[in-house]
């Protein structure tokens, strides 16, 4: 398997995260997949969005889940961009999508959108929390899913298996050869997260990782030439 190179919330070493400028251009950097974040609104939209506050990333404050679609829409998410939701997404690039559930509440909105438009191929869902994972995996029928973490854990690959993961995505700062070679020998990929220097690009080689999340552009043309 050909090695991976992901857009973090698009590409936001170079435009706002999480925004559709952002995505449009981490597919024409020609990265394999973009990673986003999911949030509900108040009134259930699947707004793509990182934090649960809108405070770091927008010129609003308080909370996601306290504000409607169309007061989210009204706040400037960085460069004139506005807060996008799953579906606009999908419309603005033809990428694979990683999905990352942020909320365990969205689990079931992006369930039924998978379901209602036939994503199963194209997105692929991920969480920190593993009973987002078992939710949505008992909602739609043959989707992949992968597992979240960042501080070291001597459990991350049993937790995958016990929720029906197919991968790992890890933070590389805390990644060891032994938690790779564990994932593979049970049947793991293993995503390696954040990839932004050829330092980390290096290590993630070295450390046989299937693909990388990046917020640099230019990780994804020199990734293919890194032993």
């Amino acid at each position: 398997m050909s090695f991976l190179t992901i857009g973090h919330r698009g590409v936001m070493g170079v435009a706002p995260e999480n925004t559709l400028r952002s995505f449009v251009l981490a597919e024409q950097a020609g990265m394999d997949a973009v990673e986003l974040d999911l949030h509900l609104s108040k009134d259930g939209a699947l707004v793509v969005m990182h934090d649960a506050d809108v405070d770091r990333t927008t010129d609003g404050s308080g909370p996601v889940a306290g504000k409607t679609l169309a007061e989210l829409r009204e706040l400037d998410a960085g460069e004139g961009e506005r807060v996008p939701v799953f579906e606009e997404v999908l419309e603005a690039v033809r990428a694979p999508v990683q999905a990352e559930i942020k909320d365990v509440a969205a689990a079931r909105a992006l369930a039924g959108v998978i379901n209602e438009r036939g994503l199963t191929a194209r997105v692929e869902v991920l969480s920190f929390h593993d009973e987002a994972l078992a939710e949505i995996s008992g909602l739609v029928p043959g989707v992949r899913t992968a597992l979240v973490a960042d501080h070291p854990q001597s459990d991350v690959v049993e937790r995958a298996l016990a929720v029906g993961a197919g991968a790992l995505v890890l933070n590389i700062r805390h990644l060891t050869l032994d938690t790779v070679e564990r994932a593979h020998a049970a049947g793991l990929r293993v995503i390696g997260w954040v990839v932004n220097t050829q330092d980390d690009l290096r290590l993630a080689r070295a450390l046989g990782l299937d693909g990388a999340t990046t917020d640099r552009p230019e990780i994804r043309r020199t990734g293919r030439f890194t032993a």
